[in-house]
């Protein structure tokens, strides 16, 4: 499948890929920084894109806010930032040419009957196509008892049995909107992204990712899924959960913060340098066996709003 002219794949590749749902938080800034290390440290490229999919979820402005708070923190991407909303074109080719290979079929199932199936799709419309054409229907990939193993640099040997805990998945919604997990793909392929650093509250996504990759016979990307951040309540540090936006005013000290949760002990005088030399010095002493082994640690309850 050529979906387009992948960039060299001989360097290492990384990206953080935000969605404009608000302001980046400490939980997002510590994914952003730790995939940052990793590929600087590899003298490798950091891309950044706009996952501008979902607009009924997204906040105005949110965009440029979240590029500004990632230059405030030195953290300076490698070409243009890419925005999916920009890439239909892309998408609709390569639903094609699934289509062509008869690996989809339409669905109008509806929510509350997958809530019935707890969420695990039995193909009902695979194998009793819809009659009446002209209602909504979602678009699923064809799932064949496909066991998906992969080794997570962070969180170890993974592994999932698609089609019992998952079944034929959505490619493209019924509104008409491009699901997540085929957005990613394209985009992973068309930008040549060899590693994912992302945070393990996306691991789930990431088997049903690599059997696209699989069906589009691209080369697969290596993943490490980090540890998030919660809350003194153990919720997930996130834009749902009302989590404090950085300030951007006080970017020495949020880096200074990351590389201390990431257990990196910088010295209390790198605070007096410029965001540039914070993060050089990071780049220097980053370590993958920092990271903890748990999936999820402690947000230190400090605000960054002072």
């Amino acid at each position: 499948m050529l979906i387009a002219t992948p960039t060299e794949r001989s360097i290492y590749v990384g990206r953080f890929a935000p969605s404009p749902t608000g302001e980046l938080h400490q939980g997002s800034l510590l994914a952003a920084v730790v995939s940052y290390l990793e590929a600087k440290q590899q003298s490798g490229k950091w891309l950044v894109r706009m996952e501008d999919l979902d607009p009924p979820r997204e906040q105005a402005g949110a965009a440029s806010t979240i590029l500004r708070s990632l230059e405030a923190h030195g953290l300076n991407w490698d070409g243009s930032v890419l925005f999916q909303s920009s890439r239909a074109a892309a998408y609709a080719e390569t639903l094609h040419w699934l289509d062509q290979q008869h690996l989809t079929f339409a669905c109008t199932c509806t929510r509350q009957r997958m809530i019935d199936l707890h969420g695990v799709y039995d193909g009902h419309c695979r194998f009793q196509p819809p009659t009446d054409q002209s209602q909504a229907a979602a678009i699923r990939l064809k799932i064949n008892s496909n066991r998906i193993e992969y080794n997570d640099l962070y969180q170890g040997f993974q592994h999932q049995e698609l089609q019992r805990d998952l079944g034929d998945f959505i490619l493209r919604r019924k509104d008409g909107l491009i699901a997540y997990q085929l957005a990613v793909v394209v985009d992973d392929i068309f930008q040549g992204i060899t590693h994912v650093v992302r945070g393990s509250d996306l691991i789930d996504s990431t088997p049903r990712q690599l059997f696209i990759f699989d069906t589009l016979k691209a080369a697969r990307p290596t993943y490490a899924h980090v540890p998030i951040i919660v809350d003194h309540d153990g919720q997930k540090l996130s834009k749902q959960t009302f989590a404090e936006p950085l300030n951007d005013k006080h970017s020495k000290a949020n880096l200074m913060g990351v590389l201390q949760r990431l257990k990196m002990n910088p010295p209390d005088d790198l605070a007096a340098n410029h965001n540039d030399d914070i993060l050089s010095w990071a780049i220097e002493h980053w370590r993958r066996d920092y990271m903890p082994n748990q999936l999820r640690f402690k947000h230190n309850g400090n605000s960054d709003r002072k």
